[in-house]
């Protein structure tokens, strides 16, 4: 329970302060402002939660977990429940915030869901849509799971990981909205409804085909370092 509290907690975080910085302040800081809150977001989860429960906050992340051979099935289901949870309840509290505003409406102004098509940022088709989430996912996924190997410095490992997050997000915001994480897509789209919950399927699809793609690249061991060789004294 414990493990699902703090996935549920971080990725609450992730959407608070990535959706919130979209819907609330993306006309004032842009999509430059809105990539770096994605990244902070990861960072401040990585070095509050992470020695609790990995600090996952993604449904993708933990299924690349399992298949590299670092979580349990069943760990990850309830993982995947959290997080989704703690992206509703996030993306709950930025519509309320938000509906403070006289001049906001969800139907108008979004939730920071993602998105494409007609409309939708640079008006990119479904196909670009779906290769770039199913790129970036393996590539984040790739990532995560290089820099919390046993052999990587663990003190650094939130700090890449939010990183490579906010570059993912310079590369795509105008793409999608970035998901690379279904459960980030889920919460705003409940809210935002039409297009969004419509569109929602390859927001799940491609980022958990990502994820779980690199666990395997991984567990076969092309991203994955070799223990140092133990040297002798003599």
């Amino acid at each position: 329970m414990k493990k699902m509290i703090a996935e549920a907690l971080g990725t609450f975080i992730l959407v608070f302060f990535g959706c919130g910085t979209a819907v609330l302040m993306g006309a004032q800081v842009g999509m430059l402002g809105i990539a770096f809150a994605f990244g902070i977001s990861i960072v401040a989860a990585a070095y509050s939660i992470g020695a609790i429960s990995g600090a996952h906050l993604n449904p993708a992340v933990s299924l690349g977990m399992v298949t590299a051979g670092r979580m349990e099935k069943g760990e990850f289901i309830r993982y995947a429940i959290a997080q989704t949870v703690g992206a509703i309840i996030a993306a709950l509290f930025v519509l309320i915030i938000a509906s403070g505003n006289a001049e906001y409406s969800v139907s108008a102004n979004g939730l920071g869901q993602n998105g494409y098509g007609a409309g939708y940022l640079g008006e990119y088709g479904a196909f670009s849509a779906l290769v770039f989430e199913f790129v970036a996912t393996f590539l984040f996924v790739t990532v995560i799971l290089g820099a919390t190997q046993k052999t990587a410095p663990a003190a650094m490992a939130g700090l890449a990981i939010g990183l490579t997050l906010t570059g993912i997000h310079l590369v795509g915001i105008n793409v999608t909205g970035v998901s690379v994480n279904p459960a980030r897509s889920i919460g705003p789209a409940l809210f935002a409804g039409g297009h969004a919950i419509a569109q929602l399927w390859l927001f799940i699809l491609a980022p958990l085909a990502g994820g779980a793609l690199a666990g395997f690249v991984f567990k076969a061991g092309p991203t994955r370092a070799e223990p140092a060789p133990n040297v002798s004294a003599e």
